[in-house]
C-alpha cells in the first residue's frame, strides 16, 4: 500500500494507522486512552480515583488578527480539545518558537494576553520554552500541551458514543472558516455584502471556542447519566467530526443535514469564498452524543448559556453504516479527507495581496 501525505493539513487515518499508531513508545498500563485518530485527548490513570486528560496542538498565531485577538484564539484552540474530555482544563505547558522579526513589544502584548486568557479560564501556565529561530514563521510558532484532571468516572472521549444516543451540534457549521475569512478579508466581504455585514461578521471570531460548550454539556452528567462523547469540528468540519466519532466508537450514524444549524452570515461567507460549510474547518462547533433521556436538559443548559444547538441525528448500530439525509434523500456520510478552507484561504490571499487591511 502506497501512502501519501496530504499537501496541507492533518494526515489521513491510513497514514496515522500505518506510521504513528504502531510506534507509541513504552506501553504503560496507566494509559487508559492512547493516541487514536479522531480522539482529542489521551487519558492517564493517576490513581486514587483520578485521571489526567492531555492534549497537544500547535501554537497558532496570526499577527494580522491583531496580537490580542490572535492570542485569545491560540489559547482557546488549545483549551478546547482538553475540554471535550468533560474535565476542566487546568494546566498549560507551551513552547514558543518565534520568527526573528517579532519584537519585544509584540511579544509582551502576545504573552500578556495569553496570561489573561488563561487566568480567565482558570488555567495555570506550568512550563515552557520561548525563543526566536530562523526558519520559524507564522502562524505555527510552537506547540503546547493542556492538561485536565478529574474523577475517573467523569471523563468522555469520542470513542464512547453508544447506539441509541442522539447527536447534538452546537453553533452550526463552518464557524471557524467564516470567522477567519471575516477578520482576514473584510474588504472583500464588504464589497459583496456591505460594510455593516462585514463589520458584524467579525464577531464570529469570538465563537471559535468550545470550552464553554463542553463544560456546559458535561455539567448535565456523563456516560449513563448524559453526555457520552464530545468532539470539536476542526479540520474537515462537521461531516469530518461526525465520521471521526463514528469510527472511534465503532458505531453508525443517521444524520439530517437540514437540522445542522447554518447561520445566514456563515452561509453567505462560505458562498462568497466557494467552500462547502459542512466540510470546512469549524473550531467553535461541538459535536455531542447524549443519552436520549438527558437531551432536553442538555439543550436547556446550552440555551441558558446563549449557545445555540440542535439535534441532528442519532447513533445507530455499525452495520447500518453512516447515512446522511439531504432533501429527504439518503446518501453515504463520508469523511471529506481534505478541508476546502485552506485552498480557498490561499486563493483569497492571492486575490487580496495588493489590498492590505488593518484588522484591529
Amino acid at each position: 500500500m502506497n501512502l501519501e501525505l496530504p499537501s496541507i493539513g492533518k494526515i489521513s487515518k491510513e497514514v496515522f494507522d500505518r506510521i504513528i499508531l504502531p510506534n507509541l513508545g513504552a506501553p504503560l498500563p496507566q494509559v487508559l486512552v492512547p493516541p487514536q485518530h479522531g480522539v482529542d485527548v489521551g487519558i492517564v490513570d493517576l490513581g486514587n480515583g483520578l485521571v489526567m486528560a492531555v492534549t497537544a496542538d500547535p501554537v497558532f498565531i496570526v499577527p494580522n488578527y491583531g496580537w490580542e485577538r490572535a492570542a485569545w484564539f491560540a489559547v482557546h484552540i488549545l483549551a478546547s480539545d482538553a475540554a471535550t474530555s468533560g474535565l476542566k482544563p487546568s494546566y498549560l505547558a507551551i513552547d514558543l518558537n518565534l520568527p526573528p522579526e517579532i519584537t519585544a513589544e509584540e511579544l509582551e502584548i502576545l504573552w500578556t494576553k495569553i496570561h489573561r486568557v488563561c487566568e480567565e479560564l482558570g488555567i495555570a501556565i506550568i512550563a515552557g520554552h520561548t525563543a526566536r529561530y530562523e526558519g520559524c514563521n507564522y502562524p505555527m510558532v510552537g506547540g503546547a500541551v493542556v492538561i485536565a484532571i478529574g474523577p475517573a468516572d467523569s471523563y468522555v472521549t469520542p470513542n464512547m458514543a453508544r447506539v441509541g444516543d442522539l447527536v447534538v451540534v452546537t453553533k452550526g457549521a463552518a464557524i471557524e472558516a467564516a470567522g477567519l475569512f471575516a477578520v482576514s478579508f473584510p474588504e472583500q466581504i464588504a464589497e459583496a455584502y456591505g460594510d455593516d455585514f462585514a463589520t458584524q461578521a467579525q464577531e464570529l471570531f469570538w465563537l471559535m471556542s468550545v470550552v464553554e460548550d463542553a463544560m456546559t454539556a458535561a455539567s448535565i452528567g456523563v456516560r449513563d447519566n448524559g453526555v457520552t462523547s464530545m468532539h470539536d469540528a476542526t479540520e474537515c468540519g462537521v461531516f469530518g467530526g461526525l465520521v471521526e466519532i463514528a469510527k472511534a466508537s465503532r458505531v453508525g450514524l443517521r444524520i439530517e443535514q437540514e437540522r445542522i444549524i447554518l447561520r445566514d452570515d456563515v452561509a453567505k461567507i462560505c458562498k462568497l469564498f466557494e467552500i462547502n460549510p459542512y466540510t470546512s474547518i469549524s473550531e467553535g462547533t461541538l459535536i455531542i452524543t447524549v443519552r436520549p433521556h438527558k437531551v432536553d436538559k442538555l439543550l436547556e443548559a446550552l440555551k441558558a448559556k446563549g449557545i445555540e444547538a440542535s439535534i441532528v441525528g442519532e447513533v445507530v448500530p455499525a452495520e447500518k453504516g453512516l447515512t446522511l439525509i439531504v432533501d429527504r434523500k439518503e446518501k453515504p456520510l463520508e469523511h471529506p479527507q481534505v478541508d476546502p478552507f485552506w485552498a480557498a484561504f490561499n486563493r483569497a490571499l492571492a486575490k487580496n495581496k495588493d489590498k492590505p487591511t488593518d484588522q484591529l
